[in-house]
């Protein structure tokens, strides 16, 4: 990329090398870039075509072009990712949130129409904290628990909610899904990792290369992570209580089993705006009663 001279010019040779790469949607990537890089807001790079751009700030323009044409993704190159309507900051052991696991969110607001109740939810796997903290950010009398692996990810989550006001009504703890977790709640959610481990090394670099690997192996069938949880949906729910998680393309029939076979009944599926089956609900069984929708 040439020596940049203006905000125009820097957007007009970013987007060129994206083109070039086969990016999608290129000069919306690159003003998205170049905004970042200078520090401004992305409505003043429309603003000021013609603003000068000195040395220190096309070199960091060209480091996080050189980022983005290596596939990583704007939401890791920038640090932060909003999900249902709040920013998450990031991390390299926090999985990074994207939009189809608002289904997962949608879902429980379904099922606990009863906003102002002082629910408890349980968070597993839960990454930059977003399930967790978009719950709470509906429910303003609820608290709630966020489990995870990676005590890198662990501290994202806890300083996510410390920086939307969250911090008094979610705890985050290290630990190997709910084994730890004692209690009963009135909500779990989880995305959990469902990609069968021999398909990892298929997927988009953006994903494959970016996301913390733990995040993405749910074993040989990507059905681990399932089995695990389920094992301990019994004691955990309180009587009527729901669990809610995202599921990978075509595990639906799969993960209803898995539950079933725990004693839950399956309330309902919830397709994702591509239309693909991407959340499973279901919830405590009545006493003598067993329903399923597999």
């Amino acid at each position: 990329m040439r020596k940049l001279g203006t905000i125009g010019s820097a957007i007009a040779d970013a987007a060129a090398s994206l083109a070039a790469g086969k990016f999608d949607e290129p000069r919306r990537r690159a003003r998205r870039l170049v905004a970042a890089a200078l520090g401004l807001a992305p409505a003043e790079v429309f603003a000021y075509p013609e603003r000068p751009v000195g040395e220190r700030e096309a070199e960091r323009i060209a480091a996080l072009l050189q980022r983005t044409l290596a596939h990583e993704p704007l939401s890791r190159v920038f640090g932060t990712r909003e999900f249902w309507g709040l920013e998450f900051r990031l991390s390299a052991d926090a999985f990074d949130p994207r939009p189809e696991t608002e289904t997962v969110v949608e879902a429980v607001l379904a099922r606990l129409p009863e906003r102002g109740r002082d629910y408890r939810i349980l968070d597993l796997g839960t990454g930059s904290g977003c399930l967790l903290l978009a719950l709470l950010s509906e429910f303003p009398a609820a608290t709630g628990i966020g489990v995870e692996r990676m005590p890198g990810a662990a501290a994202t989550a806890h300083a996510n909610a410390a920086a939307l006001g969250f911090a008094g009504r979610a705890r985050f703890v290290v630990g190997d899904w709910a084994a730890s977790i004692t209690g009963r709640f009135d909500a779990i959610v989880a995305n959990p990792p469902y990609i069968a481990t021999a398909t990892i090394a298929t997927l988009p670099p953006e994903v494959r290369d970016f996301d913390p690997h733990r995040a993405l192996d749910g074993g040989a069938d990507g059905l681990d992570a399932y089995r695990a949880i389920a094992a301990d949906l019994p004691r955990l729910l309180m009587p009527g209580g729901i669990f809610a998680a995202e599921l990978g393309a075509g595990q639906h029939r799969d993960v209803a089993a898995i539950l079933a076979g725990q004693g839950l009944d399956i309330a309902t599926f919830a397709d994702d705006l591509a239309g693909i089956t991407r959340c499973i609900l279901a919830r405590e069984a009545e006493k003598g009663v067993r329903k399923s929708l597999g």
